[in-house]
């Protein structure tokens, strides 16, 4: 009856471990959702292999794109935000995807939680990625609540890989060897490059 506790509290970084501390938190946190009777479910899968909601938005150079009959062929989606650090420090390895296999993959970067200027960030930094403005109903739809979502899209618009579909099991080791005295940009420095080689063997197999 505590699931819905401890994602809320994993979520905020808190451990939700089975010590006697934390056990006597989760049941206190739990008593407001026992007394208005709210279900309990469990976390949603990891978003792979599924097609996700259809969508049609303006870009940010004013034409329509519409998911996924927009797109053009092997597709990285990215959910991101200019004050996100793991966005920036990934968005670099994003152009040299696009540089390795040129034609053969699009960037598409779809921009919410958005308090800056995504157009003169991507202008700035000479990014070729298709930019989506102020899509939060689109990050809602898909279930998209914190940055970065990666993802890559087939042709038919169906999601083959998802960063959140990463095994913890296969991060490297250094990701918890003092991970929680990093600055975010310092995590992000670290995780950046993970992410963008298992994309790239996500890429390599979908366009095998």
């Amino acid at each position: 009856m505590y699931c819905v506790v401890h994602i809320a509290l994993n979520e905020l970084g808190i451990s939700t471990g089975l010590h006697s501390m934390n056990k006597k938190i989760l049941q206190l946190l739990a008593i407001p959702l026992l007394l208005t009777g709210q279900a309990c479910s469990p976390p949603a899968p990891p978003q792979m292999d599924w097609a996700p909601p259809q969508f049609q938005q303006t870009l940010g150079d004013g034409r329509i794109f519409e998911y996924p009959a927009s797109l053009s062929g092997s597709t990285v989606i990215l959910f991101w935000a200019t004050w996100c650090p793991y966005c920036k420090a990934l968005m670099p390895h994003l152009q040299s995807i696009l540089d390795e296999y040129d034609g053969e993959v699009s960037v598409l970067t779809i921009n919410f939680r958005e308090d800056g200027d995504p157009a003169a960030v991507l202008s700035k930094y000479g990014y070729q990625f298709v930019l989506l403005p102020e899509a939060d109903e689109v990050a809602a739809s898909w279930g998209v609540k914190a940055t970065p979502g990666l993802f890559l899209a087939d042709a038919s618009g169906k999601i083959v890989f998802s960063r959140q579909a990463i095994a913890q099991a296969d991060y490297p080791e250094h990701k918890l060897d003092g991970e929680d005295k990093l600055k975010n940009s310092q995590k992000a420095a670290r995780m950046a490059p993970f992410w963008a080689a298992r994309l790239r063997m996500a890429i390599d197999l979908l366009l095998d």
